[in-house]
Parts: C-alpha cells; structure tokens; sequence
C-alpha cells in the first residue's frame, strides 16, 4: 500500500481512532522502511508524483508476528484495548484461527479476572463516591461487561466456524 492507500484505511475504516494524518503516517513508513521492516518502491502514476508502494519484508513480518503473539495483559485491558483490537484485526491472516481463538481467551480471561476487583471496589466505596464517580464506575463495569461477552461469543463463533471446516 501507499501512504495514501494507508490514510484512506484509517480515515474510512473501525481504524479510525488511529491517525490519517500525513504527519503520522509518513514519518511512520520511512522509520519502517529505514529499520528494514517494510520496502518501498516508486511507481509511475497518472499524477505529477510518483507513488511509493510500501510492502512488508520478511524480518517486518517477524515483527509483526511478534507483536501479534505477544501475551494479553491486564494492563493491555486497562490501558490498550484499542490497541488489541488493532492486533486482533490482524491475526488470522498472520496467526490463523487458533492463535486467535487463544488471543481472545486471553482477553476474555483478563477481563473476567478484573471485573470482580472493579464490582468489589464499588461495593465499598459506592456510598462515599460523588453520583459523577459512581456513574463513571458502572459505565466502566458495564463496558467491561460487554466485552467480555463480545470475547465469548467470537470464541463461540470461531469454533463453530472450525466445525464447519472439518
């Protein structure tokens, strides 16, 4: 892809909370290409500037690979949960389906692990909380509550789909 092929992914694209701008993006491409993790290559176009088509090389793909399997933790569920879902989008074409499945049983596990910590903080303190905290805190309880059944039922989803293919 091109740096303009790679603004039009995140500009119109779930990708979107990631930067489309060309200040991002192409400074991004020459740092990857300069540490030999992506190639590029000028191709002729029907405009007055040529066209710079990035692909990925193979110690990229072993970066990348890396990256995909590194383990979930709880503070990726905290902090990341944007960039998870950004190596989740990734990982059948690089992993396939059973590294996914064990990325997302990951996931689903760190969550489950964190919820009843946020649960038990709020029965403690709901009662000294200003309304605006409290309300905060069950928003975030119940966000981590959907996304633990988001994993669950794209486990459910992947294995059904692993049945289908046997």
């Amino acid at each position: 892809m091109s740096g303009y092929d790679l603004r039009k992914v995140f500009a119109t694209t779930a990708m979107g909370s990631f930067s489309d701008s060309p200040g991002a993006i192409y400074p991004a491409l020459h740092r990857l290409e300069k540490r030999e993790l992506v190639s590029g290559t000028d191709e002729e176009s029907s405009s007055l500037r040529r066209r710079r088509v990035f692909s990925v090389t193979t110690a990229g793909l072993k970066a990348l690979t890396g990256w995909l399997e590194r383990p979930v933790t709880r503070d990726d569920i905290i902090r990341r949960m944007n960039d998870l879902m950004l190596r989740f989008a990734f990982m059948d074409g690089a992993l396939g389906m059973e590294r996914t499945v064990r990325f997302l049983n990951e996931i689903a596990a760190e969550i489950a692990a964190y919820l009843p910590e946020l649960k038990q903080y709020l029965a403690t303190h709901a009662e000294e909380m200003p309304l605006s905290g409290r309300l905060a805190l069950e928003f975030g309880i119940e966000g981590y509550e959907a996304q633990l059944r988001w994993a669950k039922s794209s486990i459910v989803l992947y294995q059904e789909e692993e049945r289908k293919r046997k």
